[in-house]
């Protein structure tokens, strides 16, 4: 998968996980804005809809391709470990760090595997299945960003996600805004701080 690789100086990892028609240099700033002493796996989805890059396809907006997602997760996970090997840092210290479509890949992680993620900062995320059991993920953290007026996610998703997270353990804080799906500089901002408090 095409990404960047950046070594910090803790050891932590940030994954950082684009949204649709993004790139790998989309989030750059974001992570150094949430931790920026920590190593940074910017990878770009290898999904093309339409020339636009996404991580997995989509029958219609809102309405996801779940054979392709599956396939798609455990194709990024098997990433992130061979990442690891290949930039010897500690699979165990990765944190997704994801907006939209890259949030529901991140998401979709937590759905599928237990341990894949130290924890998870999702902006504007979707529920990535329904009616599928989760992996326990015992006090996990994860903080989901959402916007109140989001067109594209709406507000039943975030409540149906977070809900699904705690029930599996996961210690789930959402927060917020009134921009739609925008991604805002306050809601990046409470992001990092919650980050300070968890990790």
């Amino acid at each position: 998968m095409n990404h960047i690789y950046k070594e910090g100086t803790n050891e932590k990892v940030l994954l950082l996980l684009h949204g649709t028609g993004g790139t790998e240099q989309d989030l750059l700033p974001i992570a150094r804005m949430i931790d920026p002493k920590a190593s940074v796996l910017s990878v770009r989805g290898n999904v093309s809809e339409n020339g636009m890059a996404r991580y997995f396809k989509r029958i219609r907006e809102g309405v996801f391709d779940e054979e392709d997602l599956i396939e798609r997760t455990e194709e990024l996970n098997q990433f992130i470990m061979e990442a690891s090997q290949k930039y010897t840092f500690d699979r165990d210290q990765v944190i997704a760090v994801g907006y939209s479509n890259g949030a529901n890949i991140a998401g979709s992680l937590l759905f599928h595997y237990k341990d894949s993620l130290k924890g998870a900062v999702l902006f504007h995320p979707m529920v990535p299945r329904r009616g599928k059991e989760l992996p326990e993920q015992s006090g996990l953290p994860v903080f989901i960003g959402a916007g109140e007026n989001d067109p594209i996610c709406p507000a039943q998703e975030t409540f149906d996600l977070k809900a699904l997270l705690s029930d599996a353990g996961a210690d789930v804080t959402d927060h917020w805004e009134k921009m739609g799906h925008q991604l805002t500089e306050n809601e990046v901002i409470t992001a990092a701080n919650w980050y300070k408090d968890n990790f």
